[in-house]
């Protein structure tokens, strides 16, 4: 039975429901942990982060809840690395007491002009309207500012885990590239060779799957045998957004991790205040 989740969105940032009615799920559940990670605030305006001057109420409730639920609530964070713009993890790990850091990018910066590709949230005419303006409708060098912008955030940030590291592909769709190009493996061995380097850990990302917005899990199966070859370790995250997320497509992302050599997940030691592989 899997009785874990560490990434978790509540109505602080683009959650839908707010932190109580994730902790009553995973009761029901049967849970031991729950770790909260609401999106890192950024320096723009947008829908999706969390407000900085709301962290100290995030953390609070969190204490506060932990009070009246047997499960343990572990305090994160999944913070955006944008070049030039996000504030450093340790920044936010530091000043809120953070017990953990997940680390993504959703926000591609181009190095060339103005402007910021979200590849991320529900509408693939997003995705399509950055690659037009922002990349000239050249998905090689879209992709690769992704990859290098993921690059720069594992050589120059302090995370825990590396947030669905190949996402890039979710509005592809297999339209554009397919991951099994030569110069899309190139980029993404480099990634875990990153990741290994930095021990850092990786999450099989259910979201795609039962949200209908990609057909596979995130990472793929390649990667994830490459990933089990190297020995890095990994969580399973539904990445949920409501309650009824918790869960969701696990026991089919553990199956999936043990076709690709898997016998174990990292868990988060609260005495020793780390994960454990």
């Amino acid at each position: 039975m899997l009785t874990t989740n560490y990434h978790t969105h509540c109505t602080y940032c683009d959650g839908k429901e707010p932190m109580k009615a994730f902790v009553d799920a995973a009761e029901k559940l049967l849970y031991t942990q729950l770790g909260f990670s609401s999106h890192s605030p950024l320096p723009f305006e947008n829908n999706f982060s969390i407000l900085e001057e709301y962290l100290p109420a995030y953390v609070n409730e969190i204490d506060e809840l932990q009070k009246s639920t047997p499960i343990t609530l572990l305090k994160a964070l999944e913070c955006d690395f944008v070049p030039g713009m996000s504030k450093p993890f340790d920044f936010f790990r530091n000043e809120h007491h953070l017990d953990y850091v997940i680390g993504g990018v959703h926000l591609v910066k181009p190095t060339d002009r103005e402007g910021i590709w979200f590849i991320d949230g529900p509408n693939r005419e997003t995705y399509d309207e950055g690659l037009a303006t922002l990349f000239d409708n050249n998905i090689r060098k879209a992709v690769t500012t992704f990859w290098e912008q993921t690059f720069e955030m594992l050589e120059t940030q302090h995370m825990d885990i590396i947030a669905h590291f190949d996402k890039i592909v979710m509005h592809n769709q297999h339209r554009f590239f397919e991951d099994d190009e030569p110069w899309f493996v190139t980029l993404a061995d480099k990634a875990l060779q990153l990741i290994k380097q930095h021990d850092v850990i990786i999450e099989i990302n259910t979201r795609g799957l039962y949200k209908k917005r990609y057909d596979g899990f995130y990472p793929s199966t390649r990667l994830l045998m490459k990933a089990r070859k190297i020995d890095i370790p990994v969580v399973i995250s539904s990445d949920a957004h409501m309650s009824q997320d918790l869960g969701q497509f696990c026991p089919e992302g553990w199956a999936e991790l043990q076709r690709c050599g898997f016998d174990h997940l990292a868990v988060f030691d609260p005495a020793a205040g780390c994960f454990q592989y």
